[in-house]
């Protein structure tokens, strides 16, 4: 069986640093590639950067790792988006290694 894998989607790259350590510091998890986001309607937003942390271990673990992570950015610039894939398809694993943090 895979580990499960949460994602917790956040404004700015501080943010996501600071709740992927929080996380980690909660449960036994480590990360995936952080990946990111700059939307369209970006100056809109509070910070013009979506980060995407990736949690991975058991199902329990990684909903810690992510509801400690939520705490921490809700009191930073805020959380976009979260969810905990129990078992993620083959295909859902290979997208995981997926990031635009190494593209300009």
């Amino acid at each position: 069986m895979a580990e499960a894998v949460g994602i917790l989607e956040v404004f700015g790259l501080t943010t996501a640093f600071v709740a992927a350590d929080a996380g980690c510091k909660a449960a036994n998890v480590h990360l995936e590639v952080f990946d990111k986001n700059k939307p369209a309607n970006a100056d809109s937003l509070p910070v013009p950067l979506l980060v995407c942390i990736k949690y991975r271990g058991s199902v329990s673990d990684v909903t810690a790792a992510v509801e400690a992570g939520m705490k921490v950015a809700k009191s930073m610039t805020g959380v976009v988006q979260h969810y905990v894939i129990p078992n993620p398809d083959t295909g859902t694993e290979k997208m995981l290694k997926i990031s635009a943090l190494d593209r300009q």
